[in-house]
This record gives structure tokens, sequence and C-alpha cells, in this order.
């Protein structure tokens, strides 16, 4: 695991890396304009309103005024004051967030534009914008079958440019999908109760349902689901041949054949309908995110579901 540092050795500069160097950091300010303007705009006033801090704090006493809780006044300044006196609190709102993000290989696709993985970095963007604007520190976990990159959480925009950075090009040893590692970071190494985010496309083989309903209760675990529809149904183009990312295994198929095409269509449906069912089993929250369409309307929804929840 790289602890807020890369291995490997320093390359030299060239006209090439320039480039290159140029077009990331393209890449990466695109994502802050556009995610801080949503922030700006809508986003950070729902995270505000969604995700509470741990109590609150005393601030001072002020005078009785009509509405005000019987509770909370303070009958000892009532007495010496000669007229009811109230306690004043502010809300600690300052939490810490985690944002833990899948780089598997599985990652890379995209069948209509953006990647898995850019989508990722995108949303992961939006949450870590929000969080910051409401004084919060964010940390940041990429993870294949082990964790990758851990950065502890900090406050700055710096910072914030960093983790879109690091979600966007850091190249991970490992190839496959496992909650494993990171999850035992979460619920042994990780103290202070934190906001999860848990970004993937959960192409895994874990059993983990006791291990996440223990991260559930000692953290707040959101899991967001990003998907491409090109892996829950295929197209009729005749015979190809389909390589998973992670293994490398190849299977050559005929998409001709509608049998073919019904029976992979009924086995995503059923692997996808598992993992929605699994999540709400163990009471965790959980959005789903396609790379065809736009994530605003499926966050939106979360916040205002969320909020109700709060309330309620």
């Amino acid at each position: 695991m790289h602890i807020g540092k890369r291995k490997g050795k320093t390359t030299p500069v060239t006209e090439h890396t320039r480039s290159e160097i140029t077009e990331i950091l393209r890449r990466v300010r695109k994502i802050e304009l556009r995610t801080r303007g949503l922030v700006r705009e809508s986003f950070g006033g729902e995270y505000h309103s969604c995700f509470k801090g741990e109590g609150i704090d005393f601030e001072d006493f002020r005078e009785y005024q009509p509405g005000d809780e019987v509770r909370a006044i303070d009958w000892n300044v009532t007495a010496r004051m000669g007229h009811p006196f109230v306690k004043k609190f502010t809300e600690e709102r300052e939490m810490t967030v985690f944002v833990c993000v899948d780089i598997s290989a599985s990652g890379n696709y995209g069948s209509h534009g953006p990647s898995k993985r850019e989508l990722m970095a995108e949303v992961a963007a939006l949450l870590t914008f929000s969080a910051l604007q409401n004084k919060d520190k964010v940390g940041l976990l990429l993870f294949t079958d082990e964790v990758e990159l851990y950065l502890p959480p900090k406050k700055g925009i710096g910072h914030a440019l960093r983790l879109i950075r690091e979600i966007l090009l850091f190249e991970p040893e490992g190839h496959r999908t496992s909650l494993a590692a990171p999850v035992d970071l979460l619920k042994n190494a990780v103290r202070k109760r934190s906001l999860v985010f848990l970004l993937s496309d959960f192409l895994f083989e874990d059993d983990l349902a006791s291990e996440l309903r223990i991260v559930n209760r000692k953290h707040d675990l959101v899991a967001i689901q990003v998907s491409d529809p090109a892996e829950l149904t295929i197209p009729s183009v005749g015979r190809v041949r389909l390589e998973d990312p992670e293994t490398g295994r190849q299977v050559e198929v005929n998409t001709s054949n509608p049998r073919v095409r019904r029976a992979y269509q009924k086995e995503a449906e059923a692997w996808q309908e598992g993992i929605d069912s699994e999540f709400k089993r163990l009471g965790i929250d959980k959005i789903s995110l396609r790379t065809n369409e736009e994530y605003l309307p499926a966050l939106h929804g979360f916040f205002k579901r969320r909020e109700r929840t709060e309330v309620a």
C-alpha cells in the first residue's frame, strides 16, 4: 500500500511527458470547474442538509424568545437575571469523509464516452468539493484487490485537486477487485466515525456481508455503483471474443444467436438484482450510476431521500 506517495523512480521530463502533463491538468481542471459549479448551485446545500456532524457545543446564553424550547431554559441564570434565559448551542458539523474508489482493470471500460473510472473521478470530485465547502476533511482510498493508495484526510483545494488526479491516473499494481482490504482498513484502522463513499462497479466474488455490516455500523457508509450499459446487454454483431479485463480470460461468443443474448441478459439482470438486494438487506444506502446517463438526477434523488430519512 502506498501511504500518500508513489513507488518507482523519477522519469526525465521530455516533450512527450510535458504534453501528457498538460492533458492531465486539462482533464483535472475540467472536472474541477464542472463539479465546483454544481456544488455552488445545489449540491453544497444538499450535502449540508443530509450529513450531520456529531453533536453540539455550548456557545452562550440568550434571552428566552416565544417559540423556544422550555427544556432549553437555564434556571440558574434565569433566577439570577430575573427573567428567562436559554442556552445557545452551535452544531459541531465537521466530519471526516473518505472517498474509496475501485481502480481495478474493469473500471477502464466505457462503451459510451467516459469510462467507469472517469465517471467515478467526477462523482468523487463533486463529493469532495461538497465536503470541503462544509469544512469537512476528506481522505482518499484507492483499491483493487489490495489498498493501492491511502491519503489521510485533509482540507484545501490543493488536496482536492490531488485526489482527482490520483483517481484518474494512479497506476495500480493489482488488476482484480476485492473489498477485503479496504473494508479491513475502514473497520480497524480508521478509528473516528466517518462518512464513507464507496465507488465501484462491484464486479467481485467476495462474500463480505458481515464485514460490510460492521463498517456500516462503525461509519456512515454509502455505496455508489458505476456500471456500463454494455455490461448488461450485448448487441448482435456476429462472433466476437470477449475478455475479462481483470483475469485476462477470453471466451468466443456468437452474439447473432438470440438465445445467447437472452441468456447473457438474464444472467446479468439476476446478478444486478442480487447486488441490489444484498445492500438493501445490509441496510446500506446505494446509488446506481451509468456511464451513458447523466449522474445528477440519481444523486439529487439520493440526497432528497436521505434528507427525508434524516428529518423522519
